[in-house]
This record gives structure tokens, sequence and C-alpha cells, in this order.
């Protein structure tokens, strides 16, 4: 399934925040992981639906991909 750019974008922009205030990093850096992260990845390419999970349901991927990034 597509999602409507527009809206894939929004989705992007509360995760990143929600993320951000997660994980403790300043917006910026909550960013840039998130354009490098495998959760981006599957949500661009509308892998499994993920652009339809809760936005909480994304931050905490991108918090355990932060805490495999970290071991």
């Amino acid at each position: 399934m597509e999602a409507n750019k527009t809206i894939l974008q929004m989705k992007y922009a509360r995760v990143v925040e929600l993320f951000a205030r997660l994980s403790g990093m300043e917006l910026e850096d909550a960013l840039a992981f998130f354009y490098d992260s495998d959760t981006y990845a599957l949500m661009s390419e509308g892998v499994a639906d993920m652009h339809c999970r809760s936005d909480e349901y994304l931050a905490d991927e991108l918090m355990l991909e932060l805490a495999e990034r970290n071991k």
C-alpha cells in the first residue's frame, strides 16, 4: 500500500518528535537516526504497512533499534 506523501511526511514528523522525547536526543539527532533506521526504510517502502502503525509503536521500534546499536 502506498501512503499519501504529505500524510506520510506528517507521520514521520510526529514519530521523530516522540522518539526524541523518549530517547532524550536533540530533535536534529533523532531525525538523523530516523532517516538511517530500518524503521524508516520499512515505512517509506510500505513494507507490512508499517506507516499504518501508531506513532507510539514506531517510536518504540526506533528505541529498540537505538538499544541494539548501542550494544
